[in-house]
């Protein structure tokens, strides 16, 4: 664990490294607002490919899962960790045998999630609202965002299977993208 006292010199490497790769930085950050954007323009390909990179890792995952758990087969928890990967082998399998239909079922599960997540959000914040003083508030509205698209997804279904997943990575890649820009640039003009 990092003490405050540690904090400043750790803060300082971070700056000195940043600064010297900051075109690696900007390389990155353009590359993932590219992505973005064409998830953004063309969303159903974005959720196509999404399904198929989720399928993938699944399978992979489960397979090394398999291989591991034959390996430590006299391990406490082996038949657990054997369905687990298993399980994983089969969802990969579902999501590249059918990965259109998928899409469907990822996009229920996203917004589930959403729902989820922005009640669990509230609920939080308001349970919590003295300790939070005004942070409270930028949680609940975070909640209610969370909920409106889990709305706005939920409603749309079957077409918002379409869109939604695509849209969705597309603006977290531009944002992300965007912040890795700004970061490169700032780090770029410092005189650190």
């Amino acid at each position: 664990m990092t003490s405050p006292e540690n904090f400043s010199p750790l803060q300082s490497a971070m700056n000195r490294a940043v600064k010297q790769n900051w075109k690696a930085f900007l390389v990155e950050g353009i590359l993932l607002a590219i992505l973005g954007i064409a998830a953004l323009i063309v969303p159903p390909l974005a959720s196509l490919a999404v399904t198929i990179f989720l399928g993938w890792m699944f399978l992979i995952s489960g397979i090394g899962g398999l291989i591991v758990t034959y390996w430590a087969r006299s391990m406490p928890g082996f038949w657990w960790s054997l369905i687990s990967a298993a399980l994983a082998v089969f969802a990969g399998m579902i999501l590249l045998a059918r990965p259109a239909q998928a899409v469907l079922t990822l996009t229920i599960v996203l917004g589930a999630y959403f729902l989820a997540e922005g009640v669990a959000t509230i609920m939080y914040a308001l349970s919590h609202r003295r300790e939070l003083t005004s942070r409270a508030s930028w949680l609940v509205i975070s909640g209610i965002v969370d909920i409106v698209i889990s709305f706005l997804v939920i409603t749309g279904l079957p077409s918002s299977a379409e869109w939604a997943i695509g849209v969705l990575v597309g603006i977290n890649l531009l944002f992300g993208g965007s912040t890795l820009i700004g970061i490169a640039m700032a780090a770029r003009n410092s005189n650190t």
